[in-house]
């Protein structure tokens, strides 16, 4: 049974990996806004910006614009699970002794793959820019982990979006909220140079921990208490995510 679904899941993820190697274009687009981000802070907001670091600001906001990235790919997520629905595609896997499962797996792996081969294209840029890190080898499989966990979170994310959405343009516009979010979080300016409220918000809302904790592995600093902080948040984003698609999904089918 266990291996009957992951070689459908297998069969179905090859499928959606395809159809992103016929069409570059969704992962370039992906790109496209942080690395804009990038540039933007890097080159013009930059040197107005005090973080009370010493280290150059690329080296700041990277952490804060990985997350955006991963948040902009997510969109296409929901998008595709949008259409394979409207498409009857569904209905189709339905009528084929395939595991149900492996229908959302699919998509969830192709996020993924799709979301890494966008991370280190941004991480190749930011190179050129000045991004430099003496993070161990352990350090960067931590921050892999912990950039893979939070992909899985926000894909679940979008796979409720994409069951529940009702137009083209709903399934994809959720992600906004949390393409925004990093702004309003350490990942470009301390929190404390906020006013209280905002500054509150900013403290205790999730991506904050996981900026400082990347953040701090990059820099080979301690993680403290922020990876912990970090990973009860993506964990519990994900459980609770994937048990209201999987509800959303079966429903759907039904």
């Amino acid at each position: 049974m266990i291996t009957h679904a992951l070689t459908d899941t297998s069969t179905l993820t090859g499928r959606s990996l395809r159809h992103i190697l016929r069409s570059p274009d969704t992962i370039i687009t992906t790109v496209v806004t942080p690395i804009a981000l990038m540039l933007l802070f890097v080159f013009v907001l930059g040197g107005a910006i005090k973080t009370g670091s010493e280290e150059s600001y690329v080296n700041y906001m990277l952490p804060g614009i990985l997350l955006i990235t991963i948040a902009s790919g997510i969109a296409y997520t929901a998008y595709r699970l949008f259409l394979d629905m409207q498409g009857g595609i569904f209905d189709r896997f339905q009528s084929m002794p395939i595991a149900r499962s492996s229908v959302l797996w699919a998509h969830v792996l192709t996020s993924v793959v799709a979301n890494l081969v966008s991370i280190s294209i941004v991480i190749g840029v930011a190179l050129i820019l000045g991004f430099r890190t003496g993070a161990s080898f352990g350090a960067w499989l931590a921050v892999a982990g912990i950039l893979v966990l939070f992909t899985l979170a926000l894909t679940w994310l979008a796979v409720i979006a994409g069951l529940s959405a009702k137009t083209v343009d709903g399934a994809s516009a959720f992600s906004y909220p949390l393409i925004f979010l990093p702004f309003i979080s350490s990942a470009f300016v301390p929190t404390d140079s906020m006013p209280g409220p905002v500054a509150w918000f900013a403290e205790h809302q999730p991506v904050t921990s996981i900026v400082d904790t990347i953040r701090a592995l990059f820099a080979q600093e301690s993680v403290g208490n922020d990876i912990w902080m970090a990973l009860a948040w993506l964990v519990g984003i994900l459980v609770v995510a994937y048990a209201f698609a999987i509800v959303l999904y079966r429903r759907k089918i039904s």
